[in-house]
């Protein structure tokens, strides 16, 4: 009796335990996911105080060209269909193979669960590939990362070119805007963020001692095997060429979708496509800001653009709400299209895979 009194309360302890653990886990994805919306809406809100909805209202239901709508969502898609192309071109020099329908679907769910929780789309997209394709998942985030630093590259450069191209333009923008500025210096010199920094280094660094002390390879390590490898693939890639094509066609297709976008209306259409281009790269670092599809700061930025080229605050806000708005609509209908179809589609297909531990052990077994 004494052993069956101990035993009962340590199992109920150690249920209550992980049921607390599963319980925090959620509470806390709730509370970041509030925050963020919350961070987005009151962006939307500062942008928006104060203006006249209906008449935006009438603007956007009498005074826009729909048919450029349609075309700067064709471009969007043109993008996307890209950025599927060139995953499938990253992962060939790992042996993998996936189907383009899956990486497609997985694409644009990424793009679906992005306005919902910012970044989370890049974990979705891989462990969806992961289920489907049977594929290890630290390779493709590996691959993911290398996708992400190259487009960082290329809006890196579109930056410079808009700050060579229109320099008078730019400084005009830090004059107008010293806030943003000064926030910017606050968080880059705030000292809470270098002691963060820190403490996570030092405890990774004390996690990797403590685990090689005991001789077991930790979960870190073995995901940090499978990431670098994924990031070295683009060193191993035989098709670098389209690998770098496909790079620049999808921030090409950026660019033209907002630029056909300026066409929709009176008031950007003479603009011009280095209007369009400034407009364009101060939108995009607007993305930056941790709240879904940028929202608040993506109209911010593309207001505050526009306004250096005549645009009067009014316009440009209305041309930023339908700018942002059509390609999301796009997103979260194809997104949820995708969602469905793609167990559908793959009802068949998993039962020819063989699964990532089978996989595995024939790797193993061939080396």
């Amino acid at each position: 009796m004494a052993q069956l009194f101990i035993f009962v309360p340590g199992k109920f302890s150690k249920t209550i335990f992980i049921n607390s653990s599963v319980l925090k886990k959620k509470i806390l994805n709730i509370f970041k996911y509030t925050a963020f919306t919350a961070l987005g809406v009151l962006l939307f809100w500062l942008v928006y105080r104060g203006q006249d909805f209906t008449q935006i209202w009438e603007t956007l239901k009498n005074d826009v060209n729909y048919w450029w709508v349609a075309l700067a969502l064709f471009l969007g898609l043109l993008s996307h269909i890209s950025r599927t192309l060139r995953w499938k071109i990253a992962l060939e020099p790992l042996g993998e193979k996936p189907r383009t329908t899956n990486t497609f679907i997985a694409v644009m769910v990424s793009y679906f669960m992005n306005l919902l929780l910012p970044r989370m789309g890049e974990f979705v997209r891989c462990a969806l590939l992961s289920k489907y394709e049977r594929i290890p998942f630290p390779k493709l985030f590996g691959t993911v990362v290398t996708e992400r630093l190259v487009d960082m590259l290329v809006l890196m450069g579109l930056a410079f070119t808009v700050v060579l191209l229109e320099m008078g333009k730019v400084i005009g923008f830090a004059n107008q805007n010293p806030e943003i500025v000064a926030n910017l210096r606050k968080i880059a010199t705030s000292p809470y963020l270098w002691i963060a920094a820190v403490a996570g280094i030092t405890a990774f660094v004390l996690y990797m001692r403590h685990s090689k002390r005991k001789g077991v390879k930790n979960k870190i390590e073995e995901l940090l095997d499978g990431f670098i490898e994924g990031i070295k693939s683009i060193l191993k890639m035989k098709r670098y060429k389209a690998y770098i094509f496909h790079s620049l066609f999808i921030w090409l297709m950026y660019f033209l979708m907002l630029y056909a976008m300026f066409f929709s209306f009176d008031f950007t259409r003479n603009l011009g496509p280095v209007a369009a281009l400034t407009t364009f790269v101060f939108s995009s670092f607007g993305m930056v800001a941790p709240v879904q599809g940028g929202i608040g700061a993506w109209h911010f930025m593309a207001e505050k653009a526009l306004e250096l080229y005549g645009v009067e605050a009014t316009n440009g806000k209305i041309f930023a709400l339908l700018a942002h708005s059509a390609p999301n609509i796009m997103i979260i209908i194809l997104g949820v299209l995708c969602i469905i179809a793609l167990p559908i589609i793959n009802r068949n297909y998993l039962v020819s895979k063989p699964s990532i531990e089978e996989t595995e052990d024939s790797e193993i077994g061939s080396k």
